[in-house]
């Protein structure tokens, strides 16, 4: 009987393989076909011939206009790669989980690729695959440049220049900056994509949103530039041939002048907000501006007109579908159920889970506390395994800017309280790991940099002990500036849910404190441990769309399309139409804009809402079945085991954490010597801490002295 189960098992397995892998190539196919039309999109070959034959073949000017178009060549493919994608997501979550992480069977194939190419500079680290990637778009940004340039200056001569009434050189200063604004509108089209956190996107290339943010800050710099260069030169025309007053005009057919002033604008002043200095310095002023994007784009579409504005619709139309959702999930008052007190301003806050929400070690989680601020969310990285901890998720948070400091103000005030407001977003993770693909695992951390390796610790240990599976040895190389941070390695144990032994993890922490010769002497006090009284009405957290979340995604992402193009369908057939044909005016491109907008809004609301309310039965069940969890409150709080290492303890994981740490004191690891001494055949080095930290460790990396090392930086400094 158990032959035959195991039989069924893998071949379930291998249809499953086998249907993602078909899925794969047509993913592949789809995306290289509108690659290539991106390619040919700015040659006379596609604006000559192709784009009139489909506009004539597929218009639907009763329905849709000449929109018809835009959205079957530009929206649809990626609409379907979202949906596409999403299955292949939901049959990879039906793989078993030791199929995925693959051991040594494929863990080179992308090995050379994914080292770091670049280490100092503007971009930061960047990978072989990221530079490629990059160089990519840059050419093609070229390309469609010098090809739009050299077409449009083919047809400016003195006599059509006379004809205008302009000069040749006025003529090309046009021309170039209308050619600005059509290759910005590339950057912009890709633009949204990094920052939908829940989209099915970023995953088919193995992103995650926060790794994907640098590439958001990128684009963001190119689409600003490019937009400003095309607004500063038509200034300068107007300037030039006496036209100024044409900065004042709102037009209700074609272009509208004011309406792309004011977009640029708000881009001008997210734009000012998002350089370092500023950024940090002023991290609120910085997030309140980041709201201009909606009148950013809302002017965008009026300035061009729906049908153009349509190229850049599919990555916006998936941000509004996942800033809606999340939007959902936030209203939700999460069940708190403790907090750990460290010093150093650092609280861990456990929450409730609901056992069905699974995620990967490394995930983060937004989290808003309505009592500090009603508007702010901040990202902090998940603690907790959710194998090993089925319903407990906890969160890191380091006392480093003006609202985490406040909230362990809040916490640690001698007014003890019994309950904290919060709400989250998330969590946000990888949706596969590859740890157990090495041999060793060498993660290299400064100050709460250690935070995102207490959840991969963590997995380990369970997968170590529970599930019996082969594990790499793990090196823990974390920095502290001061001894009293050490506290920072109780975190490695929950609270609850800790093994009983783990005698199966090879595990070696490096501890190091830069500043202090010794250690200080009264650091066994300074844990503290607080027990909530959540509300009944207080929910764990979960999914908002449920343990089959990529089906529910999409579905909502093709429901709503399907809806979004039957409203406009209507709207165009039975009121734009009429106006248009049976009578002497033209319909308003502005209300047509925003009209689209307005529908497309509903149809995405309605969709996600109902999809949120359905799951949210199920939720309520689990949340009624573990409403028992808190239990009482524990007499006292605990002590640090590191400080305490000179007592007998009764927990083998703790004995086991101590004789396995080394601290060194008054001075900093030597990297470059502990990585290259690091001889199995696969070593993972993982680093997160400061920028100086994560450069050394790349530089070691890329060096190419060592073979064996796969580097990857983890990082949520933006």
């Amino acid at each position: 009987m158990d032959s035959k189960v195991v039989n069924k098992s893998t071949s379930s397995h291998e249809n499953i393989g086998a249907v993602r892998a078909i899925i794969k190539l047509l993913l592949m196919a789809v995306y290289l076909g509108t690659l290539m039309l991106w390619v040919l999109m700015p040659t006379n070959t596609y604006r000559q011939n192709w784009l009139p034959h489909l506009r004539a073949k597929f218009g639907f000017t009763t329905y849709f206009g000449a929109q018809g178009t835009t959205l079957l060549i530009y929206t649809f493919p990626i609409l379907f790669i979202a949906v596409t994608g999403c299955l292949y997501l939901h049959l990879g979550n039906k793989l078993n989980d030791n199929n995925v992480l693959e051991r040594n069977g494929k863990k080179h194939r992308l090995g050379i690729w994914k080292k770091p190419m670049l280490v100092k500079g503007p971009l930061g680290i960047v990978s072989g695959i990221e530079l490629a990637f990059f160089m990519m778009l840059i050419a093609l940004l070229i390309w469609s440049l010098s090809n739009y340039l050299h077409n449009s200056f083919a047809d400016i001569t003195p006599q059509s220049a006379a004809e205008e009434g302009v000069k040749v050189w006025q003529g090309k200063l046009e021309s170039t900056a209308l050619r600005f604004g059509l290759v910005g509108n590339i950057c912009l089209t890709l633009l949204f994509f990094p920052v939908a956190r829940g989209s099915s996107v970023l995953p088919l290339f193995g992103l995650t949103s926060e790794a994907s943010i640098k590439y958001h800050i990128w684009l963001g710099h190119m689409v600003m530039t490019l937009f400003t260069a095309h607004g500063v030169c038509y200034i300068i025309f107007w300037a030039v041939t006496n036209n100024i007053s044409e900065m004042l005009q709102w037009a209700k057919i074609g272009i509208s002048n004011v309406a792309g002033e004011l977009a640029l604008l708000s881009g001008l002043a997210m734009w000012a907000t998002t350089f370092p200095p500023i950024r940090r310095k002023f991290f609120e002023l910085f997030f309140y501006t980041h709201y201009l994007y909606i009148l950013f784009v809302v002017f965008f579409v009026f300035h061009v007109g729906i049908s153009y504005s349509l190229i850049m619709l599919p990555s916006f139309y998936l941000f509004v579908v996942d800033r809606y959702l999340r939007f959902l999930q936030s209203r939700r008052a999460v069940r708190l159920v403790s907090a750990r007190m460290l010093p150093g301003e650092t609280v861990e806050l456990n929450f409730s889970k609901a056992p069905g929400l699974s995620y990967n070690p490394t995930s983060i989680m937004f989290i808003n506390v309505p009592s500090i601020s009603k508007l702010q969310w901040h990202p902090f990285t998940v603690t907790s395994s959710s194998n090993l901890e089925p319903e407990k998720l906890s969160v890191v948070i380091k006392g480093e800017g003006s609202w985490s400091k406040k909230l362990y103000q809040v916490l640690s005030s001698p007014s003890s309280i019994d309950r904290l407001d919060v709400s989250v977003e998330g969590p946000y993770g990888p949706v596969s790991t590859h740890f157990l693909r090495h041999d060793t695992l060498v993660m290299v951390s400064g100050g709460s940099g250690i935070t995102p390796f207490i959840s991969v610790i963590r997995e380990l240990m369970y997968a170590s002990t529970v599930t019996k599976c082969k594990t790499p040895q793990v090196i823990l190389i974390c920095s502290f500036k001061n001894s009293s941070d050490l506290t920072m390695l109780d975190l490695l144990l929950p609270i609850s849910g800790t093994p009983t032994e783990l005698p199966n993890l090879k595990l070696q922490i490096e501890a190091y404190v830069t500043r202090e010769k010794q250690p200080t002497t009264d650091n066994s006090k300074l844990i503290r441990a607080l027990w909530f009284k959540p509300l009944a009405t207080d929910a764990p957290i979960s999914s908002v769309l449920g343990p089959n979340r990529w089906l529910w995604l999409g579905a909502i992402i093709s429901s709503s399309f399907i809806i979004f193009l039957i409203l406009i369908g209507i709207v165009g057939s039975y009121y734009i139409y009429p106006i248009d044909h049976n009578s002497n005016q033209i319909f308003s491109f502005t209300l047509r804009a925003f009209l689209n907008m307005l529908v497309l809004c509903v149809s995405i609301a309605a969709t996600a809402s109902a999809a949120v309310l359905w799951n949210k039965k199920q939720n309520a069940k689990e949340a009624t079945q573990i409403q028992h969890m808190e239990g009482s409150t524990p007499a006292g709080s605990p002590n640090s085991w590191f400080y305490n290492a000179d007592r007998e303890l009764e927990s083998l994981p703790r004995q086991s954490l101590i004789q396995a740490t080394i601290v060194h004191y008054g001075k900093r690891p030597e990297l470059k010597r502990m990585l290259f001494e690091c001889k199995e055949s696969s070593v993972g080095v993982l680093v997160s801490g400061p920028k100086r930290m994560r450069h050394e460790v790349a530089t070691i990396c890329s060096s190419g002295l060592a073979a064996n090392l796969h580097f990857e930086s983890i990082s949520f400094s933006w």
